[in-house]
């Protein structure tokens, strides 16, 4: 059985107004987490996110990365100090993954092709960063998962197979796959084959309208999806994400509203 969790961006806001009010919304409307932005902002401020979420009643099972890029942090660039601070943002997120009983999520710290214009030569330098990483990971017993992310957002690694090609090669435990339903959306030619790809091995899961809307609201085959994570049995958490055409409270109740009705 899939769990739910609802993908706050930016929660920066709600943590300089009223957390526990956001938070205790997400629990009403039936979620069961919440996905956060690793922000710096969000850095500074992880005794109230712990206190609110637990508070409410929410785990807090992912957390994203990307907002660590840079052209002076990412994982492909040709200056080593550049790899070497993407690496060390990284191993130093497992502390705060550890302490959630989370996993992060890695995207965009692989760079863009102007990091990198040689896929290869990119390829080679991510493997080998995140080799570093995956085992620092394993000893925290730490998962970190690799989002394929659509070609108009991130240089290399962008669909399933790709990523599951780069996981391969790096050759750790640590390092699993996850699917992003709007990225696929662009990527593959299917929605359920990749899911069916990964199987077991899938960890993570985005689901995001093909106009980032409200879930339902766009023309991606949700109902297909849920019932090939549910052939696959997968029994993680599916982040919920919504970054435009509904304020939060609308995205996260009808959302949700949606998926409980696939159930149905």
């Amino acid at each position: 059985m899939t769990h739910y969790s609802f993908m706050l961006i930016d929660s920066a806001p709600i943590l300089d107004a009223d957390p526990n009010h956001v938070f205790g919304l997400l629990q009403e409307y039936g979620y069961e987490g919440v996905e956060l932005n690793l922000t710096p902002q969000l850095v500074d401020r992880l005794d109230l996110v712990e206190r609110t979420v637990r508070g409410c009643g929410l785990s807090l099972p992912s957390f994203l990365t990307g907002a660590a890029y840079s052209p002076d942090c990412c994982l492909s660039s040709a200056d080593v100090d550049a790899r070497k601070h993407a690496v060390d943002r990284l191993v130093g997120h497992l502390d705060i993954a550890e302490r959630f009983g989370a996993i992060l999520v890695v995207g965009l710290l692989q760079g863009l092709h102007t990091d990198e214009p040689d896929a290869t030569q990119a390829n080679r330098r991510i493997v080998d960063c995140l080799r570093q990483v995956g085992d620092a990971a394993e000893k925290r017993g730490v998962d970190i998962v690799i989002e394929p992310i659509n070609h108009l957002q991130v240089g290399f690694n962008n669909s399933v197979a790709e990523v599951r090609s780069l996981i391969e090669a790096i050759g750790s435990p640590a390092l699993r796959p996850m699917v992003d339903t709007i990225h696929m959306n662009i990527e593959e030619t299917s929605l359920t084959q990749p899911i069916l790809d990964c199987g077991s091995e899938l960890r993570h899961v985005h689901q995001c309208e093909s106009n980032g809307g409200v879930l339902g609201k766009g023309h991606l085959d949700f109902t297909a999806v849920t019932s090939t994570l549910g052939q696959i049995g997968y029994e993680g958490f599916a982040s919920v994400k919504v970054y435009r055409k509904a304020s939060l409270e609308e995205a996260a109740q009808a959302s949700m509203a949606y998926l409980q009705s696939l159930a149905v």
